[in-house]
């Protein structure tokens, strides 16, 4: 993958070293407070964690990215002047990589996001960390997975993210990487044109958790398709894709389906339970926006009963 020429971004909030021996307070200590859980369950949901969506401290209190989360006092006048702080050229070679997945994703979107919608696009900020930080929605911490939090309007990643993908999902290599950024800012395009907002509704109004757990899945099936869009369109721009990426892109698509982390966990696989879809479905949907590159084809609610209840 050549992904030199997408250039670098100017919203890389670079928080690591912030807490010193912060990671003490990840992992699965972290993730208890979502209350009397079983080892098993929040074994799922670090798994899910890794899924490319959204942190699954959410999954334990109720999807974060729908609700808002927890605000905690959260105040973007306090983020402010450490953000103009630690806005700053990238150092080191994964940080260059990851601003300018940032920056290709920004530049893209700011020409189709007007195009195919008639949205005004502005651009999120990504907040690398280590261990642990403060996010609009609560505690950012590593065990939870790269997330997008859409009151502060940024994604926030642990940058050993990458290398567990590697050992622990058999993922890996730079399109699988930007694979898993471009789904992140496909949840920053949901909430600018609109569609968070409305999903938290329906599912505050959802008659069954099965019910709101379908929302969810759609939620992020539109994400992965959104990452196809992205691509495809950047493909179009800058010809970055080299022999070998898609595939890669979709073996990581097939490795975090729900279905394989439930079997994965040692559990049944129960389509109602599922937050993110299942394998079949990732892959198909992050196709589905590779080959079209239009954002309307990424209506997962719309294509519900063919596409998502397969």
């Amino acid at each position: 993958m050549r992904w030199e020429d997408f250039g670098q971004s100017d919203n890389i909030e670079d928080r690591r070293g912030e807490y010193a021996g912060g990671g003490g307070f990840g992992g699965m200590g972290g993730m208890m407070g979502g209350g009397g859980l079983g080892l098993g369950t929040i074994i799922i949901l670090g798994l899910i964690g890794y899924a490319f969506g959204i942190n699954p401290a959410v999954l334990i209190g109720g999807a974060e990215v729908l609700t808002g989360g927890r605000n905690q006092g959260y105040s973007q006048q306090e983020e402010r002047p450490r953000q103009a702080q630690q806005q700053q050229q990238p150092a080191d070679q994964m940080s260059r990589f990851v601003s300018a997945i940032v920056a290709g994703n920004e530049k893209v979107w700011a020409d189709i996001l007007p195009q195919q919608k008639n949205v005004r696009f502005t651009p999120a900020t990504l907040v690398e960390y280590s261990g642990m930080t403060r996010s609009g929605c609560g505690s950012a911490q590593s065990a939870m997975g790269p997330f997008y939090c859409p009151n502060d309007r940024k994604i926030y990643l642990d940058m050993s993210f990458f290398r567990d993908m590697q050992r622990k999902l058999g993922g890996g290599g730079d399109f699988a990487y930007a694979y898993v950024i471009a789904h992140e800012y496909g949840h920053h395009i949901q909430n600018l044109i609109g569609l968070l907002p409305r999903t938290q509704q329906a599912q505050r109004a959802a008659e069954s958790q099965a019910q709101a757990n379908s929302i969810s899945v759609r939620v992020e099936l539109m994400a992965d398709c959104l990452a196809g869009v992205w691509a495809n369109n950047a493909e179009q721009r800058w010809h970055f894709l080299e022999q070998g990426d898609v595939e890669k892109a979709i073996r990581s698509a097939q490795a975090i389906g729900d279905d394989r982390l439930h079997q994965a966990a040692g559990r049944a696989v129960v389509p109602d339970s599922f937050t993110h879809g299942s394998s079949q479905q990732r892959v198909q949907w992050l196709q589905r926006g590779l080959q079209s590159g239009q954002v309307d084809s990424c209506n997962t609610f719309a294509r519900a009963r063919t596409a998502t209840d397969q």
